[in-house]
């Protein structure tokens, strides 16, 4: 399991869209699970995995809605795909279906072919022919968009996440020019960065946005041990009130939940609901008190 995984909130689509983007990226479904008397309801989580990227996906109701705050970039590279270009436009057709195209798909100063997508179940997408100079990038890498109250921190907080996870670096930089207001010379047009040896690019926008980092996108870390998830919480947690069932809301807005391995293990093996019954009790997740709940008579 890769470390740090995207969590995909939808109120009753999840399964629908699990099915069409395991279609769409010739990828495949893990693991479905169902639970009941949640907050929530009866909720739905899927696992899929598409082009070396694993996503988590649940249907929990309409409490948050996505938004292109957090993105994902699609990289199409021509040195090591000759078609990267036909590739890219098929896609490209196969995603803006029912969706809403958000920078239309054409040449750019950064790309000769970009496009940036919402798709019918409200997940964004930035489709771009990469260049294949330097250093190699994975297919699908997320994107951070700093805006409102945050704008200008995408600097500040990509240099806090590669202090708080190991094996990180910072990729790409480049800087807005004074004359593209209402962007702040010097703040982040764009860059990307390494956390626990994944991929991850950032960038600020100053332009009035109807939407900022919402519980509908978070990360999903996994903690081999207690000791990670305390390490995490302490380092991450920066909002008493958004703290429940192992979720947090950093500095900057966007939510985290720091998730040990064991919960997974004991949720599948108890069929009594006993560990999951304990688990939304807690704010912090407690491995100690989830095998106390499981081995409970």
């Amino acid at each position: 399991m890769q470390k740090i995984t995207p969590f995909l909130w939808f109120d009753k689509e999840a399964g629908e869209a699990a099915k069409f983007y395991t279609s769409v990226f010739k990828g495949k479904i893990k693991n479905k699970s169902i639970f009941t008397d949640t907050p929530s309801g009866t909720i739905e989580i899927y696992t899929i995995a598409i082009l070396g990227q694993e996503f988590t996906l649940m249907s929990a109701g309409p409490l948050f809605k996505l938004n292109p705050s957090v993105s994902f970039f699609l990289n199409f590279d021509p040195s090591k795909d000759k078609n990267a270009r036909k590739n890219l436009d098929a896609l490209w057709k196969k995603l803006v279906q029912g969706g809403t195209a958000l920078m239309p798909l054409q040449k750019y100063p950064f790309s000769e072919r970009y496009g940036w997508v919402q798709d019918k179940y409200g997940v964004s997408w930035q489709l771009i022919l990469s260049n294949p100079g330097g250093e190699k990038r994975p297919f699908i890498v997320p994107s951070l968009m700093f805006v409102g109250k945050v704008c200008g921190k995408a600097e500040e907080a990509t240099n806090f996440y590669m202090s708080v996870f190991k094996s990180s670096k910072r990729g790409l930089v480049a800087r807005y020019p004074k004359d593209m207001k209402p962007d702040k010379e010097g703040t982040i047009m764009f860059t990307d960065f390494m956390i626990n040896n994944q991929w991850f690019a950032a960038m600020d926008s100053a332009w009035m946005h109807k939407f900022k980092f919402s519980e509908a996108t978070s990360f999903i870390v996994d903690c081999k041990n207690q000791k990670e998830v305390d390490y995490y919480w302490k380092k991450l947690s920066a909002d008493k009130k958004s703290e429940q069932c192992g979720w947090l809301k950093d500095k900057y807005g966007l939510s985290w939940q720091i998730i040990p391995s064991a919960l997974n293990e004991l949720i599948g093996k108890d069929k009594s609901g006993r560990v999951m019954q304990a688990m939304l009790k807690m704010k912090k997740i407690d491995i100690k008190k989830l095998k106390q709940a499981y081995e409970q008579k």
